[in-house]
C-alpha cells in the first residue's frame, strides 16, 4: 500500500495523469475534497487528474506514509500551487483504500478552506 501511494505522489509530480489513474481499480471513487460529489471510474478519475496536473500543482510529504492492519492507509501531504492570489499550499490528508489486486478503490481527501495558505504574494 505503501508503495503504490509513493507512486502515486511520484506519477502526479511528474504530471504523468495516466500513470496515476492506472493506480486506481476500474470502479474506484475520488472525493476530493470530502463532501464533494464523487467521481466514480477511470474516465472521471483521469479528466480530474489531468485538470489538477495542469494547474502545475506539486506534492510534498509532510509525513511518513503510514498503513494499517487493514485494507486502508494514508498521507498528509502539502499540494503547493499557484493560484491567482499568489503562491499557495494546501495541508492534505488522503485516505486510500485498496482491493486484492492492490488498485485504489477509493480515495478520500480530507482538507477544508482552514488549510489552504497563500504564502507568497503575486510576482
Amino acid at each position: 500500500m505503501k508503495a503504490a501511494m509513493q507512486a502515486y505522489v511520484d506519477g502526479f509530480n511528474r504530471a504523468d495523469p495516466a500513470a496515476v489513474a492506472a493506480l486506481f481499480a476500474d470502479d474506484a471513487t475520488i472525493e476530493d475534497p470530502v463532501g464533494s460529489p464523487l467521481k466514480t471510474g477511470k474516465a472521471e478519475i483521469s479528466k480530474f487528474y489531468e485538470f489538477s496536473m495542469k494547474t502545475g500543482a506539486r506534492l510534498k510529504l509532510a509525513a511518513p506514509i503510514r498503513g494499517s492492519h487493514g485494507n486502508s492507509a494514508a498521507m498528509a501531504f502539502d499540494v503547493e500551487l499557484k493560484m491567482p492570489e499568489g503562491q499557495a499550499v494546501i495541508r492534505v490528508i488522503d485516505v486510500m483504500t485498496f482491493n486484492e489486486a492492490g488498485q485504489f478503490t477509493s480515495m478520500r481527501a480530507f482538507w477544508g478552506p482552514g488549510d489552504m495558505e497563500v504564502i507568497g504574494g503575486k510576482k
